[in-house]
């Protein structure tokens, strides 16, 4: 029998493929209906504490920006107590303006029910600014 912190990796895996895939309404019927998105540092548009509705239209935008439809999150490493998840991770997309965004992150996932409830981002915010935001 699998323990809870191993049912939890395997939520947060499969959450991370559903993102990878771009499937925006696979990934939000993995999330809980009141779950949130924090993310790191002052990046316009995408920083800061967002809802599931704000979450869909941020995930949605930056979809919309690559040319793949979506941005590949790849696990590095998982450490699972309880109902938390962190998991340092790698990104990879192209993006429509010929740029490349290529991210390490911590993400903190707090799951309920098999599902993921609350989620912090720690990334290079510089990057993603560069990438995103800059002219």
């Amino acid at each position: 029998m699998s323990t809870l912190e191993e049912r939890n990796k395997q939520t947060v895996t499969e959450f991370m493929e559903v993102f990878t895939s771009g499937d925006v309404d696979g990934i939000l019927s993995r999330m809980t209906d009141d779950a949130t998105w924090w993310v790191a540092g002052s990046i316009p548009g995408i920083s800061g504490t967002k809802d599931k509705a704000a979450f869909k239209e941020m995930v949605s935008g930056i979809a919309g920006s690559t040319t793949s439809g979506a941005i590949r999150l790849t696990p590095l490493a998982f450490t699972a107590e309880g109902d938390r998840v962190a998991v340092e991770t790698e990104s990879y997309t192209e993006l429509r303006n010929g740029r490349v965004y290529n991210n390490l992150y911590h993400f903190l996932f707090t799951v309920r029910d098999g599902k993921i409830a609350g989620v912090k981002e720690y990334l290079d915010t510089e990057h993603t600014t560069a990438v995103f935001v800059a002219p």
